[in-house]
């Protein structure tokens, strides 16, 4: 029997979303309810993986399915496809098993052609409806599947609105938009050099095609790479009957969601316009009305509306993102699907649903998206700040969260300028899907035109960036980069400032001020805790860091990098003192000159730790990076140490390094320089013992030996390490826990695993290093190729922000699994960047490790990915 590529709604489940995607999925559940559902048929996801594997055709087999389904499909609708006196007209719509919003591409009103809009008019008794509809389709086909931009259809409506002495599209009339029709098609034929297709099966295999292929445009693959889907999952295609907003003023476009998506407040929330298709709201070509106000146009209208909303929240336990069309009086749901949400919103509707019955605590924790809860950490205006400054504007508060910046008008000058550093606010008239990385880097968005439920709002609110959009009082000249507000006027790198909360805007750079966590956050994170098996560290080198990361609920320290310490002022000094002597004699005593400094950071970090377990890597960095390397830096150097020029040029040359990632660094400093290690072990130790007599705490100190690749290595440093520390310990005469371990960062330690572990008592893997030997590139160079391996799917992922778990994942796996057979209590740790990535914990709760280790901004977020790992993999 030959494969089934296309299922009827009526066929389908809200189950299967990896075969019919989430939005076909949906519309089938939503038809098995028996919602007014315009209906159609799905494409599976797996048609589309048939696609790509047949060199970007559709074979006969699929096309023949689609026909058969489109023949029932007339039947369903009493309409036919192609005819003109009646014709069946349909959208295409993308639907991945995830929604991805505004990340591939669609098509309205396909099958009109220059028949079957004359029949349309006829049937319809409706000109301006019938040629407003073939001008959307020959625009949107033109764009989506011959790739015309949308921009050059754009500059003839504007134009004719000129002719006429008129603002909005609604203002043209029937012959207006015959004339547009023409123009339009003029177009196609000059970019083109054929005539616009009239033959609706064409456009329809194009169009399906070309949805098939926006899965792998460039911005899908950088919101994949972003929310780590992988790209075998592709794309389904939905064909669905058209209904139309656009057929005068009984008839209305719109997008609701069943709670507020910015603040989780349950009640409805949305926007729809009068006499509209579904891209007039999202687009934000007009300003819509609030959905209330439906209830004012259309009584009998809303109360169905509403209590389809009701039904479909209750059906799916979740808050619903759904469109709708009014045609004619009737009201029709095109689509639901759980909606996109700000994380504070997220937590207060994950509570209020377990509150409500509707959910379990468990469920609740599946539901919020770890990432997200980066939005709860980060900082909200000044409150005297905010006080002193002055709004020049206000439009839609489309993302929470407060923004200041400097002004930037693309998205690939807001990429560059956030690679330097700065702050970026991405000023456009709209925004579209291709400005997905200039949004990525931005700190706030502000757009001209556009609703809450508008790209620039949705994709926002998904990245936790805070937007404020549809500000219609900016005067904006985007070739110029400039534009005008409030009397002033603004120009690329100015400062302005966005509070996503209320819709302000300030003319000046406000000051922002780190959150406060409460409520919500504490009742939602304490059932994660109550689920999770793996610890959550932090990786953190100063007593602030160490606050921070005890407030945000960390339980222990599991990368302390003791080179940060040197690089401070007070201290820079002395430790080139240590790296220019020339004597071990010289070496100690720049060294007894570093120990007190160094003692006193343990002692903070300790004290903000209280009894909470603490890893300390050895010094680690080679020693050229201590040291200037200009000549203009060596001579005002040399002066202040009272060394020649000649002298301390030879000292920085011969430190050179060549490839200093694998060079003099690591545990191999210490067996060069033992006293190094020995100054670092006594520091480490007797701040615990200063700490245990001072505060009462138990103190458990875990002195790491970085870089190990041999055991005979690891023997010779801890041999070092436990004689300075014992006779610390004895000088107090007190006792002391201790514990010395390695840091598993070079493949050969992961191989030698059982080897090594016969001298360490834990294992740190160090996933950063462990990559870049295991790939064999450098973190620092990758980025020169990988977004070339991305565009051409060598890659999905950067390998540095998601543990290959393939590759150095299987290192990390074995290193454990040997581990243990020679220490079975053996404490495994991860300590890279993959600490604070949720598929990287749940690799190493699968694995067994006990903790993950990440900066303190990301504890919250460990906490979370812990706790579906567990629930997940019960």
């Amino acid at each position: 029997m030959s494969q089934k590529w296309v299922y009827m709604f009526k066929e389908g489940n809200g189950q299967n979303k990896n075969l019919l995607g989430g939005k076909g999925a949906n519309l089938a559940e939503m038809t098995q309810l028996g919602l007014p559902i315009p209906q159609g048929f799905t494409v599976t996801t797996e048609a589309c993986t048939e696609y790509y594997n047949n060199n970007q055709s559709l074979s006969e087999e699929i096309q023949d399915q689609i026909k058969v389904a489109l023949t029932e499909l007339e039947e369903i609708s009493g309409k036919k496809f192609g005819d003109n006196t009646n014709p069946l007209l349909v959208s295409v719509r993308s639907g991945a098993r995830v929604s991805m919003p505004g990340m591939m591409d669609t098509v309205l009103n396909l099958g009109l052609n220059d028949e079957a809009v004359v029949g349309l008019a006829t049937k319809t008794q409706n000109e301006r409806f019938a040629y407003d509809s073939y001008r959307r389709f020959i625009q949107m086909f033109s764009d989506v599947v011959m790739e015309i931009p949308k921009p050059r259809f754009e500059k003839i409506i504007d134009g004719m609105k000129e002719e006429k002495g008129v603002t909005l599209d609604t203002d043209l009339d029937a012959n207006d938009l015959k004339e547009m029709v023409v123009r339009f098609k003029a177009l196609y034929k000059e970019v083109k050099g054929v005539d616009f297709p009239q033959e609706p099966e064409t456009q329809l295999m194009e169009s399906i095609k070309a949805v098939f292929r926006s899965w792998m445009n460039p911005r899908a693959i950088v919101y994949r790479r972003m929310n780590d889907y992988p790209s075998d999952w592709g794309t389904a295609v939905n064909v669905q009957m058209m209904v139309f907003g656009n057929m005068g003023e009984t008839s209305g476009t719109g997008v609701a969601f069943t709670r507020n998506p910015s603040t989780g407040e349950n009640a409805i929330y949305g926007e729809y316009l009068i006499n509209a298709q579904g891209e007039d709201v999202v687009a934000g070509i007009r300003t819509p009305n609030h959905i209330s106000q439906l209830e004012q146009d259309m009584p009998a209208v809303y109360k169905e509306f509403m209590e389809i909303s009701n039904k479909l929240e209750n059906h799916f336990h979740d808050m619903q993102d759904m469109e709708f069309t009014v045609e004619d009086g009737k009201l029709y749901f095109l689509q639901t699907r759980n909606g996109k949400r700000t994380a504070a919103a997220a937590l207060r509707i994950a509570v209020d649903l377990v509150a409500e019955g509707q959910i379990t605590e468990e469920t609740a924790v599946l539901r919020v998206e770890p990432k997200q809860l980066d939005q709860l950490l980060h900082p909200m205006f000044d409150s005297a700040a905010l006080k002193a400054a002055k709004v020049i504007g206000k439009a839609l508060p489309a993302s929470p969260g407060a923004a200041a910046g400097k002004v930037y008008f693309t998205a690939d000058e807001a990429k560059e300028a956030g690679a330097r550093g700065e702050r970026v606010i991405l000023v456009r008239l709209e925004t579209s899907p291709e400005d997905i990385e200039g949004m990525a880097a931005a700190r706030g968005i502000l757009t001209v035109r556009g609703g809450m439920t508008s790209h620039a709002a949705v994709v926002a609110r998904g990245m936790g960036t805070c937007c404020v959009s549809g500000c219609g009082e900016i005067k904006i000249d985007e070739e110029a980069k400039t534009f005008t507000l409030g009397g002033m006027t603004f120009g690329e790198g100015d400062y302005i400032s966005l509070d996503g909360s209320t819709g302000n805007i300030y003319g000046e750079d406000v000051d922002t001020v780190e959150p406060e966590i409460t409520g919500d956050f504490e009742t939602f994170m304490a059932w994660a805790d109550k689920y999770r098996t793996l610890k959550v560290r932090t990786n953190a080198d100063s007593p602030k860091d160490a606050q921070n990361a005890v407030r945000f609920g960390a339980e222990g320290i599991g990368l302390c990098r003791t080179e940060h310490m040197f690089f401070e002022e007070d201290r820079i000094m002395k430790m080139r003192r240590m790296i220019v002597a020339k004597t071990e004699e010289e070496r100690r005593e720049a060294l007894d000159a570093l120990l007190p400094l160094q003692k006193g950071d343990f002692v903070g970090i300790y004290e903000a730790m209280e009894e909470r377990p603490v890893t300390v890597r050895l010094l680690d960095p080679p020693l050229h990076e201590f040291l200037p390397h200009s000549d203009e830096d060596i001579t005002e150097l040399a002066k202040e140490m009272g060394i020649t020029f000649e002298d301390l040029k030879a000292t920085v040359e011969s430190l050179h390094e060549f490839n200093p990632m694998m060079g003099h660094r690591g545990c191999r400093l210490a067996v060069s320089y033992p006293e190094i290690a020995e100054m670092q072990a006594r520091a480490i130790i007797e701040a615990a013992l200063q700490v245990k007599a001072e505060k009462g705490f138990n103190i458990v100190p875990e002195i790491m030996i970085p870089l190990v690749g041999e055991i005979k290595e690891l023997k010779y440093v801890k041999e070092v390490v436990v004689a300075a520390a014992n006779k610390a310990i004895e000088a107090a005469g007190v006792e002391l826990e201790y514990h010395v371990g390695t840091m598993i960062e070079i493949p050969r330690a992961a191989v030698t695993a059982d080897q090594i572990a016969t001298e360490a008592e834990f294992f740190s893997f160090g996933t950063n290093d462990l990559t870049q030997m295991t790939f064999g590139f450098s973190r620092d160079d990758a980025g020169k190729f990988l977004e070339d391996y991305y565009g051409k799917g060598v890659y999905e992922s950067d390998p540095f922000a998601r543990l290959d778990q393939t590759g150095v994942g299987a290192l990390v796996q074995m290193a454990a699994e040997k581990g243990r057979s020679t220490r079975p209590n053996i404490k495994l740790g991860i300590c890279g960047e993959h600490g604070g990535d949720p598929s990287s914990i749940e690799f190493c709760h699968k694995v067994g490790l006990n903790y993950v280790s990440c900066s303190p901004f990301r504890v919250p977020i460990a906490r979370l990915a812990a706790a579906q790992s567990a629930i997940k993999n019960k």
